[in-house]
């Protein structure tokens, strides 16, 4: 580098690839919307990964491949992506995990999973963050969390499912009284979803193997098996296998300390009111 001559800033590849996305899409003459409906997928998901948000996975890269006629330069251009920049921050890459997961595993102690949150109990959540985000961050956000929960609508079967809950999260009226009456009706018609088990621990409980903090546990339709923990502006995704396995002793013992699925029906009627 010759001196004093400052080095040029790297593109990202998905900021790439998003480009490429965008640029196909108007060649073809397509909106936004139309597109998005034709992949069956959400507005806000494409927008992410026309803007470089998003890795754009193969499968949807080969499927915008046919739709917009392009020789399959899109599946040629996600193959070439660096591995290491495939999942730009750590979230996402659970996101995409979550995505295509053959089960999902969830403990949390402060807030309702995301996966089962209503809109307006996830807004309710994004307007208490600190520092506050903008109206459009908030929008964003909400938008991309539906689209997360179109994991319900997987054919033939959405993944398995087990969630565990604090009782104190369903006592914590985050938006309000009505918000949170109708995220405990939510959770409640959740709970008969025959590939979901949903499971409260008690307030009353002494000891529990969770007070370290909420975790997920994924398989992969590989069989291999990851977690992701979260915590104040860090999350990790972990696939060390021994890592991973303690894990899972800790939300087995955790199942087993919590009420079961029956009685966590009740308990929500009660609290929904409806016995």
């Amino acid at each position: 580098m010759q001196p004093g001559k400052k080095p040029r800033k790297k593109v990202p590849s998905w900021e790439v690839v998003g480009a490429l996305v965008g640029l196909y899409r108007k060649n073809a003459g397509m909106t936004q919307p139309h597109l998005a409906s034709l992949l069956c997928i959400g507005l806000e998901t494409l927008g992410s990964i026309e803007q470089g948000r998003r890795p754009l996975r193969i499968k949807l890269a080969a499927e915008l491949d046919e739709l917009l006629d392009t020789k399959g330069a899109l599946t040629a251009a996600v193959s070439k992506v660096p591995e290491r920049e495939r999942y730009p921050e750590f979230a996402r890459d659970f996101i995409d995990e979550e995505a295509k997961a053959l089960s999902l595993c969830w403990y949390e102690n402060q807030v309702v999973p995301g996966l089962l949150q209503t809109p307006e109990y996830a807004r309710a959540v994004f307007d208490s963050l600190y520092p506050p985000i903008t109206e459009q961050q908030a929008e964003e956000r909400l938008l991309a969390r539906i689209d997360r929960q179109r994991i319900f609508e997987q054919k033939p079967w959405p993944p398995m499912m087990s969630f565990l809950l604090n009782e104190s999260i369903l006592e914590q009226p985050i938006g309000g009284a009505e918000v949170l009456h109708e995220q405990i009706r939510h959770l409640r018609e959740a709970a008969e979803l025959p590939f979901l088990a949903l499971q409260i621990l008690p307030k009353k409980l002494t000891r529990h193997a969770g007070l370290d903090g909420p975790m997920v546990l994924v398989e992969t339709p590989e069989h291999a098996h990851l977690a992701y923990i979260e915590g104040q502006r860090v999350s990790f995704l972990i696939d060390d296998p021994d890592e991973v396995g303690i894990l899972q002793q800790k939300y087995g013992m955790l199942r087993s300390q919590a009420l079961t699925p029956e009685e966590t029906m009740g308990l929500l009627d009660r609290l929904a009111g409806e016995t």
